[in-house]
């Protein structure tokens, strides 16, 4: 039997009411992103931003336009990294069915592990393997350098994932330091309830999968639901981020193990249905 998680609630209209306006700011800073870094910076958070709220009123993602924010968002956090490359003058990547070609960056704020991070469960969200390539070969090294005052937990967990998504050796040894780095006491920048409700949770979910342990996968989902609406939920300001629509890392998490064939056997709309089913499947190149 399927656990089912309901999702706070939100003032529908109001963020219904605010998509238009968002999506015109956006529309301005993909105009300029091939070579603007304050464009390419807003563009990778107005995206983000616009696929939630879209998403607060079509929590299942089952409407075109719902899917459609998912996928430029994912285009746009992908093309960023893609010209994050030293060797190269520019990158081709497709927007919005276009093919813009952005000059390469030296290190940028923006592209810190963070960032990185919402790329990876974006590509992964939307079955984006070459992507997921790329990204998986960005030199943590090179993330590093962009800055960004983040927690070294970050880092190792970026290096478990680009070394789980190329089959590396040393998956096992990054998984283990994600998951001693990843405990409360260790948070140095985020604070602890942060780091154990939002950040240890998918890595333990990930630990479940590599185990195949559809039962102990399923349980580590439901807690990652759980502690990101207890967190979320705790006071006023929180039940008022947009972050808070979609469990964004859990949802990644989770995609790639029902992509694997482990059943999935949480219910909530913080994992949009029609993301984690992949239910657009082929009707768009991205």
């Amino acid at each position: 039997m399927a656990t089912r998680i309901p999702r706070q609630d939100y003032q529908k209209d109001t963020m219904a009411a605010a998509v238009p306006v968002m999506e015109e700011s956006l529309s301005e800073s993909l105009e300029k992103i091939e070579t603007s870094h304050s464009s390419r910076s807003d563009a990778v958070m107005e995206s983000l931003n616009v696929a939630l709220v879209r998403s607060v009123g079509d929590a299942g993602a089952v409407m075109l336009e719902t899917w459609e924010s998912w996928l430029l968002a994912m285009q746009v956090h992908s093309a960023v990294f893609a010209a994050a490359d030293p060797d190269r003058e520019a990158a081709t990547c497709k927007i919005r069915q276009e093919e813009r070609h952005l000059a390469t960056t030296g290190p940028q704020i923006y592209l810190n592990a963070d960032t990185w991070l919402d790329a990876f469960y974006l590509a992964v969200v939307c079955r984006e393997a070459a992507r997921l390539d790329m990204l998986a070969r960005i030199p943590v090294y090179l993330l590093r350098d962009f800055g960004g005052a983040l927690d070294e937990y970050t880092y190792a967990w970026v290096e478990t994932l680009q070394s789980f998504w190329l089959h590396r050796d040393d998956l096992r040894t990054h998984l283990v330091r994600a998951v001693d780095l990843s405990a409360p006491e260790q948070a140095r920048v985020v604070d602890a309830e942060e780091m154990g409700n939002l950040r240890y949770p998918p890595i333990m979910m990930l630990y479940r999968y590599l185990r195949n342990d559809v039962a102990g996968f399923n349980g580590a989902l439901a807690d990652a639901v759980r502690w990101h609406k207890e967190y979320w939920t705790a006071d006023e300001d929180r039940t008022h981020n947009i972050l808070s629509v979609v469990a964004l890392a859990p949802l990644a998490i989770a995609c790639l193990a029902k992509a694997n064939g482990l059943p999935i056997e949480v219910e909530t709309d913080y994992l949009p249905e029609a993301l984690l089913d992949f239910a657009w499947r082929g009707e768009f190149d991205a």
